[in-house]
């Protein structure tokens, strides 16, 4: 498989690019998104260290006296190299593979260890200039933009919890089912929890204090995916749990 360039998916995004809806593009953006404004310790977590980072969100309309939820992400693992179960997600895999929400880029190099083209979309300019400087494809922007090869991708990625991205998974299952080919796969990573199916407004904490802006995120079980899924006629053809982490594939129905 021949790798593609960075510029040339720059070409294809800024230039003429075939099958981009821009209208679809419009209604789906976002005005905030994870761990970006406030005191950005998203960012800041990429760029040093002290990169534990605790998610705290309550489901909309839920009770004022209702505990606040916390989650602890570790973002060292999302700027460290793929590791055995990251690399095991491409086992088989065709390309070209679209990393959505793709951070600092360990899954693009995965797919080109793997000799796959491979593109990264991301929101976070911090996280897009760690990719580029590493060498790899990515894209400033969300995945509700244009895109480049629309409807022509063997398989679209959405790991380390990015099923939540925009709070919305029915428009962002919608969005993956319009860029995928016709036999792609769309490979993602779940709760562990089967039927959890929560939708809610977070913000992103340090150790230190630093806070972000409030955005829209969810989290999500395979089977309550699978039941989302097949409103946009994707069904699951596998699923699988591995050092802790719960995964499904799905194809077109």
């Amino acid at each position: 498989m021949t790798l593609v360039s960075p510029r040339r998916w720059e070409q294809w995004a800024t230039g003429t690019a075939d099958n981009v809806d821009r209208a679809t593009a419009e209604h789906f953006r976002r005005p905030s998104t994870f761990g970006a404004g406030g005191s950005e310790p998203y960012a800041q977590a990429l760029q040093s260290d002290d990169n534990v980072l605790y998610l705290h969100g309550n489901r909309a309309g839920a009770d004022p006296g209702t505990p606040m939820r916390v989650s602890t992400m570790h973002a060292a693992r999302w700027s460290a190299g793929a590791d055995a179960i990251d690399h095991s997600l491409l086992d088989g895999a065709a390309g070209p593979v679209l990393d959505i929400g793709c951070g600092p880029g360990r899954m693009i190099q995965a797919a080109r260890d793997a000799g796959l083209s491979a593109l990264g979309v991301d929101v976070s300019p911090t996280a897009v200039r760690i990719a580029l400087a590493a060498g790899l494809a990515v894209l400033q922007r969300s995945v509700f933009d244009d895109i480049p090869l629309e409807g022509t991708w063997a398989t679209l990625l959405l790991v380390d919890g990015n099923i939540g991205i925009g709070g919305d998974p029915d428009a962002l299952l919608d969005r993956c089912a319009a860029l995928l080919a016709v036999d792609g796969v769309l490979v993602v990573e779940v709760h562990r929890d089967p039927e959890h199916d929560l939708a809610y407004e977070g913000t992103l904490h340090d150790a230190a204090g630093h806070t972000s802006d409030a955005f829209p995120w969810a989290e999500i079980g395979v089977s309550a995916l699978c039941r989302r899924a097949a409103k946009v006629g994707l069904v699951q053809v596998a699923e699988w749990t591995r050092g802790g982490r719960s995964f499904a594939r799905l194809a077109r129905s």
